[in-house]
């Protein structure tokens, strides 16, 4: 069954037609920036343009950057705060009359990974996180997902702001840091996420992680750290797999 997938990101709104049986992407990623601001409003008419792009009339899963429960958000760190107690699903679907379903844009990029990518067939506690903007975050629990994590907003010892400001790909850029430099922050970020929640398996997607021969090297945990297969394509697939349950 082909479903549009739409990637709600800092930078860019990505879509695309998905077979969710295999997880390709059946056609070519279609991306228009993030409006700015990013309000409900804006963002909702660039989604509709990316519908209307494909000719597109079925069920579409976003997937969005903050916490999303039964498709209202309720948190909109990197985006707008018109966004927050905003019944987002609804809105797009009466925007493009199709029916949506929206949800964490680190949940759905962490479906597409376990079922695609390097999460499929482990068991245990997997975390994936998402390195970008900010830093997405989602567990898995013996394949149950545990929704809205939102690990980037943690304090680590000694810091006064949220983990993302440090440690995200972001901070790389704004600060030109060198790998090295960055691949110690994301250490010392590792190292405090597994004193938390002791996964036996971490794996780092979004834009960046094709880089990963890069920073990896610096990362020392007791768990077993993995590049994520899907990379930027996490997002829209697993967006696609949330329309259809």
């Amino acid at each position: 069954m082909e479903i549009l997938g739409i990637d709600i990101g800092g930078s860019g709104i990505k879509g695309a037609l998905v077979n969710t049986e295999s997880g390709e992407i059946t056609t070519e990623r279609f991306r228009i920036d993030t409006p700015r601001p990013a309000t409900p409003k804006a963002v909702i008419k660039t989604i509709k343009n990316i519908a209307n792009h494909f000719d597109y009339m079925g069920p579409i899963g976003v997937g969005f950057p903050g916490i999303v429960v039964d498709g209202v958000i309720l948190s909109a760190v990197n985006i707008h705060a018109g966004w927050v107690n905003y019944n987002g699903a609804k809105a797009i679907s009466d925007a493009t009359g199709c029916p949506v379903t929206i949800k964490n844009d680190a949940d759905v990029a962490g479906l597409a990974e376990m079922a695609f990518g390097a999460g499929r067939g482990m068991q245990g506690i997997v975390m994936i996180f998402t390195l970008g903007t900010g830093i997405g975050s989602v567990m898995f629990n013996y394949g149950c997902n545990v929704p809205n994590l939102e690990l980037g907003h943690l304090y680590m010892p000694g810091h006064k702001q949220d983990a993302e400001f440090y440690a995200a790909d972001r901070a790389r850029k704004a600060e030109n840091l060198s790998w090295k430099e960055w691949g110690k922050r994301l250490n010392e970020y590792f190292q405090y996420i597994e004193f938390l929640f002791s996964p036996q398996v971490i794996i780092l997607g979004g834009g960046v992680s094709k880089k990963h021969d890069k920073f990896l090297k610096y990362i020392r945990t007791r768990a077993q750290v993995l590049p994520a297969q899907l990379r930027n394509h996490a997002g829209i697939v697993g967006a696609a797999m949330s329309a259809i349950g």
